[in-house]
């Protein structure tokens, strides 16, 4: 498998024949120079495996949910479905699971506010927001990226940059703004996204963005409905900023961006299609964040100093509908109700201060970034329906310091942090409170050949502290407390760029690596069939690769894909494939562009070694896509952008990777989206 993968892949890449590319900085941890050559921006010069999604790329794909925008990136895996309130974000075989939306090892952020990080039963919520706030998402594989942004953290991070006014304005004084209607053929889905920008001085900007989107019960590739596959999000942002000082060296930012759905009748279980045991419930889903970001940079090499003050919230409130459930009126009923009728909530408050200095010692130049972050959450209690009440408070601290010393460059990173968790309740004779720290980080190492090709690797270490989900009067819960789980990644690449390889004005960039990670003293997963044992083990591991290819026509070839395998170790010796491991698949892109006025692509996506969430081995899969983008070269019709697409062309019928085996993927689907900038 293999073989092949790597002899088809090296086939693709020999083939794959775009503009210039356009670089810049990206200011942070391991400095990263950006190559922008089809639809996907590929990091160079960085032993991050990170990719983003820029805004262009978040409006070709005209997603309902962000878990659909980012399927596409190597190792992710869009768990159980195309809705904000049940989709999960799997990364490298950790993320969301059949039980919960999150197993705390990946990190959600929105402007810095830490989101999505709840075990609430059956219910997704990792990511309840509307792509149309943002941007720009940006994905970060692995650990050894992660220090600047939690612990525990084994799949990733996932950051997401709302809009700016600066984007409609484009520095103008004045108004600006945008509107988007957009229409898809199955679900009969409608959205609409207004955005406002106002930038009354040049140090003042405004941003206002109302955006509503409204689907019913999608259609399966053989026509069947797909149930609770309906849902109405009206999503909004508010963003200022404000610079200000001498050389304009102070800026405040604020912003708030905020999601509901009000649902009725609609069944408990987000990862079905029908209520099933649970029956069915009203639901309000409400989902905010509020971030208030101050910067100091002063032009001093040694000062960027940034205050990033943020608050989230996200409250469930579900009643249970009379009669919905088979086991209305019996024992097994008196089990479900707390689930069923119930109001979850939690609150977490977070303020992180660092300061990035550029300076140097002798021969080495150094990119050091330093800062402390306090973070309190707040969960309402509500052990009954599995979601103990409590408060996790947190302080940490972080040092990453690149040096670049000649054609080496070195990153240790390191972060400490203590937690202190305490429940709600009084649990009598067993501790309500416990107190935990850990000091984790790693070290990554990149040299550049000077002609376009350099190596890379890393390790890194992280330590996943006690939740407030551990502590409780249970056998499991004891049993967990004193443990504090732990995971080692390794990682080695190479990445290559070259401009006029086959054809002047042409480009090629291929990154690829190897990770192997190890997760150990586990308190998040039992052996399969036992709720009273946990995992001795689990072991990963897999590659990825990216390239883009582009000729000065404007043709251009994006590759992205993952191959990988994982095991699961029980206590007697058994092992068994990992439960959550992501599936091989590779995704190409072949596109052409005319200037920046129309753009054609054709994506081709095979996935294989597939499995549903019950571990059913699924039939391997080939998805179609086409897209269009055209900018009318029109007076009247200036600033107006067409998007068309249709999506799983072939109409081919599959469950989705670690999806339900009732929850089918969406049949064929064609989009359309009509934007006017003003």
């Amino acid at each position: 498998m293999l073989t092949h993968f790597l002899r088809g892949t090296t086939a693709l890449v020999c083939l794959s024949l775009a503009t210039p590319v356009a670089a810049q900085e990206e200011p942070g941890f391991l400095g990263t120079l950006i190559l922008t050559v089809g639809k996907r921006d590929l990091s160079f010069g960085t032993a991050l495996s990170r990719t983003v999604v820029d805004e262009e790329e978040i409006q070709d794909r005209q997603a309902s949910t962000v878990a659909q925008l980012i399927d596409v990136v190597p190792g992710v895996t869009l768990v159980n479905g195309t809705t904000p309130q049940g989709s999960g974000i799997n990364i490298r075989g950790f993320g969301a699971n059949t039980t919960f939306g999150t197993d705390q090892k990946i990190a959600v952020q929105i402007d810095g506010a830490s989101v999505g990080s709840e075990e609430l039963y059956r219910i997704g919520t990792q990511l309840f927001t509307d792509p149309m706030l943002y941007r720009e998402v940006e994905v970060l594989r692995g650990t050894i990226g992660s220090f600047a942004y939690g612990s525990g953290i084994v799949g990733g991070v996932v950051k997401l940059e709302t809009k700016d006014a600066s984007d409609f304005t484009n520095g103008e004084l004045g108004f600006a703004g945008s509107q988007t209607f957009e229409y898809g053929s199955n679900g009969n889905s409608k959205v609409s996204s207004t955005n406002l920008a106002w930038m009354p001085t040049e140090k003042a900007e405004f941003l206002l963005n109302y955006t509503i989107r409204d689907q019913d019960n999608l259609t399966a590739g053989d026509g069947s409905e797909i149930g609770n596959s309906a849902f109405n999000t009206p999503s909004y942002l508010a963003k200022g900023k404000f610079t200000f000082g001498q050389d304009d060296a102070h800026s405040i930012a604020l912003s708030h961006s905020r999601t509901v759905a009000d649902d009725k009748d609609v069944p408990y279980d987000q990862f079905g299609t029908d209520g099933g045991m649970f029956g069915n419930v009203d639901r309000v889903t409400d989902t905010s964040q509020t971030t208030l970001e101050y910067r100091y940079n002063p032009g001093n090499d040694l000062i960027d100093l940034r205050a990033n003050l943020s608050y989230s919230d996200q409250l469930i409130d579900q009643s249970y509908v009379a009669g919905s459930s088979p086991f209305e009126g019996t024992g097994t009923f008196a089990f479900l109700e707390p689930l069923v009728n119930s109001e979850l909530r939690y609150e977490t408050t977070k303020l992180n201060v660092s300061n990035r200095s550029l300076f140097h010692t002798g021969q080495i130049d150094h990119d050091l970034l330093a800062g402390v972050e306090v973070q309190r959450r707040v969960r309402a209690e509500n052990t009954a329906a599995s979601a103990p009440g409590g408060t996790d408070d947190r302080v940490a601290l972080y040092v990453i310091d690149e040096m670049e010393m000649g054609n080496f460059t070195i990153t240790p990173a390191i972060r400490y942090e203590k937690s202190t968790i305490k429940a709600a309740a009084d649990l009598g004779a067993y501790p309500d409170t416990y107190t935990d720290d850990a000091v984790m980080g790693g070290l990554a190492l990149s040299y550049d050949f000077n002609n376009g090709l350099s190596v890379f690797g890393s390790a890194a270490y992280t330590v996943g502290l006690p939740i407030i989900d551990d502590l409780g009067t249970s056998t499991t819960a004891q049993r967990r407390i004193d443990l504090s789980e732990k995971s080692r990644t390794l990682e080695l690449g190479a990445e290559y760029t070259r401009n006029d390889l086959v054809a002047q004005g042409d480009n090629l960039t291929v990154r690829g690596n190897v990770y192997q990670t190890t997760l150990w003293d586990i308190t998040s997963y039992s052996v399969s069939g036992s709720s009273a044992t946990e995992l001795e083990r689990v072991e990963t591991k897999g590659l990825e690769l990216e390239a883009s290819y582009g000729m000065q026509s404007g043709l251009y070839f994006d590759l992205a894909g993952h191959l990988g395998e994982g095991k699961e170790y029980n206590p007697d010796g058994t092992s068994a494939t990992w439960r959550n491991t992501a599936a091989d698949r590779v995704n190409l892109t072949i596109g052409k562009k005319w200037n920046d006025k129309v753009d054609l692509s054709w994506e081709i996506v095979h996935a294989d070694d597939r499995r549903d969430s019950s571990g059913n081995d699924l039939s391997d899969i080939t998805l179609h896509n086409l897209r269009t983008t055209w900018r009318p070269e029109i007076a009247l019709l200036d600033g107006t952008e067409v998007r068309l697409g249709i999506e799983n062309v072939a109409d081919l019928d599959y469950v989705g990777h670690l999806s339900s085996s009732s929850r089918k993927a969406p049949g064929r689907t064609f989009k359309v989206s009509l934007t006017k900038s003003f």
